[in-house]
């Protein structure tokens, strides 16, 4: 075998074996949680375009670690690890996302929220969500899916929420409700990695 081949042969298998790690990993981003108060079953990858999954990347910024940025217009959102390096996400962006730029911080947060429609979802689309003024319990069918994120202004709430989504094919995409949308495996991951009276930073068009 000639040297050239050997190298090309050589340069092929670890392009693969780094293929399959990088789908092993995958995999176990988005496995089944079981343990969860409603447990999850796994996602389908092929629902997700792979440069929209959970993965660890350079990003110059001079946000200190801890720090969550969404990027709206690229439907991106980052958590600052420091070192330049920050965990990314895919995320869909509602209506309501478009609602706030600039600084505010994590308020609080919530394990498989509870969720009630503002009265101006409820105008827009009465047959819809009316049903729901009353509020709708968390659990795998509701919009915020398995956490939500409130961020909060001097003391107040923004009304604007980083939540999961029962929708994975709408990460990626701007949608006509809700503020920022993950994949509920990435909220939960997001989840265990904030606190509250961390700083968010808003991007917008």
């Amino acid at each position: 075998m000639s040297i050239s081949r050997r190298h090309l042969l050589l340069g092929l298998s670890a392009m693969l074996a780094g293929c399959t790690a990088q789908t092993s990993s995958q995999l176990a981003n988005y496995g089944p949680r079981p343990d969860e108060k409603h447990p999850m079953p796994a996602m389908p990858l092929e629902k997700v375009k792979p440069e929209l999954r959970r993965q660890e990347v350079a990003y110059a910024t001079e946000q200190a670690p801890g720090t969550i940025v969404v990027d709206t217009p690229a439907r991106r959102l980052y958590y600052v690890l420091g070192a330049g390096r920050a965990m990314r996400y895919g995320i869909g962006v509602g209506r309501e996302g478009y609602a706030l730029a600039g600084n505010a911080y994590v308020g609080r947060k919530a394990e498989w929220p509870s969720w009630t429609p503002t009265p101006n979802m409820i105008r827009r689309d009465p047959q819809k969500n009316l049903k729901y003024a009353g509020g709708l319990p968390g659990g795998l069918t509701n919009p915020l899916g398995a956490r939500a994120i409130y961020l909060y202004r001097g003391g107040n709430d923004t009304m604007f929420r980083i939540h999961g989504t029962n929708q994975p094919w709408s990460i990626g995409q701007a949608m006509s409700s809700g503020c920022v949308r993950m994949l509920n495996h990435d909220v939960i991951d997001l989840y265990e990695r904030v606190k509250p009276g961390n700083k968010v930073v808003v991007l917008q068009a």
